[in-house]
């Protein structure tokens, strides 16, 4: 295998329903992204050739018969194209939730997964998906994080992290009713999530992170009277967690951590629930925000917008979410391939 400086990035062309295959042409027509990573773009034809119509760019790409030849091109600065056949147009409504779509989505991140597990790619980079129109398209988990635990064939902890420019933030439960998100604190998910952000942190280049973490209940649960997670679970993880070394503040109130962060005084925040860091993120940034699957044994990131189904085909999407996640997939992928040298 010939030796590189720059990773090999697999980019893919999320829901063909939705606004995807519009965001990545424009993200390939970005002078810096050739810079980053050597990209292999991996989808349908004719997604592809749609996705440039309407954001009305053309980027020459170069075909290859398998992700194995990306790494080993002479013109690396030319994309590459690994075209599959996993829809017809005619099987795609724009703008709504399809089987055939999500099929589509699964087929595409199974062969990039695949490449990833051969080392033939270094990092994934995926356009939006739409978790109904997967489940409708064979999806047997909650999300696509799943999936690719399962596929990957994970055993530790793994959770999704949002971020948004130097501010990270991870969770210790996810894509559950709200209503069991106490019955999923524990010390041990907690440092869990913690440890995992601090060394993804630390992969994506920040050499000692600076990481709190969120309370559980309002005003910090005022001293056990609103609460007792904070008092019995919580602090005590933090208070291990430097005992192992790493320099963990917190819990804080969860309404008032994220204007800290917002100023830099961290650069990640351990939210003990979806929403409880998602709504931050989203308001402070909707249209930038990155979402990375963490825990996993190759980097993969997303925007953390959706499809966008409402303004699908109208060549309104815009880049700089997709943008951000090729940059830390690029960073990611960067220290993937070093730590393999």
């Amino acid at each position: 295998m010939q030796t590189t400086e720059k990773p090999v990035i697999a980019l893919t062309l999320g829901d063909p329903a939705g606004i995807g295959a519009e965001l990545i042409a424009r993200l390939l027509a970005l002078p810096e992204v050739a810079t980053l990573a050597h990209v292999v773009l991996v989808g349908d034809r004719w997604l592809w050739d749609e996705g440039q119509r309407i954001a009305g760019v053309q980027t020459a790409t170069q075909d290859v018969a398998s992700l194995s030849e990306v790494r080993a091109r002479v013109d690396s600065s030319v994309p590459a194209f690994l075209a599959m056949d996993t829809v017809t147009a005619a099987q795609v409504q724009r703008g709504v939730s399809q089987a055939p779509g999500g099929a589509s989505v699964l087929a595409v991140l199974n062969v990039c997964m695949d490449a990833a597990k051969r080392r033939e790619v270094d990092a994934i980079c995926f356009a939006p998906l739409n978790k109904f129109a997967m489940k409708l398209g064979g999806l047997k988990y909650e999300d696509e994080l799943h999936h690719f635990a399962e596929y990957l064939g994970v055993t530790g902890y793994f959770c999704e992290f949002n971020t948004l420019g130097d501010l990270w933030t991870s969770r210790v439960s996810s894509h559950i009713p709200l209503k069991d998100a106490a019955r999923f604190l524990s010390r041990e998910r907690i440092k869990d999530a913690t440890r995992l952000i601090y060394r993804s942190l630390q992969a994506a280049g920040f050499a000692q992170p600076k990481v709190a973490v969120a309370a559980f209940n309002p005003h910090g649960g005022d001293g056990g009277t609103c609460g007792r997670e904070e008092v019995e679970i919580i602090a005590p993880a933090v208070a291990e967690l430097n005992a192992e070394g790493m320099a963990i503040s917190g819990p804080f109130p969860a309404d008032t951590i994220f204007l800290k962060a917002r100023d830099g005084e961290y650069q990640a925040i351990v939210t003990m629930y979806h929403d409880q860091g998602q709504i931050a993120i989203k308001l402070m940034g909707f249209s930038k925000g990155v979402t990375v699957q963490g825990g996993l044994p190759v980097p993969i990131t997303t925007p953390a917008h959706g499809t966008a189904y409402d303004i699908a085909g109208q060549g309104k999407a815009d880049v700089n979410a997709i943008l951000n996640a090729f940059r830390i997939a690029a960073r990611m992928g960067l220290a993937q391939l070093q730590s393999r040298a």
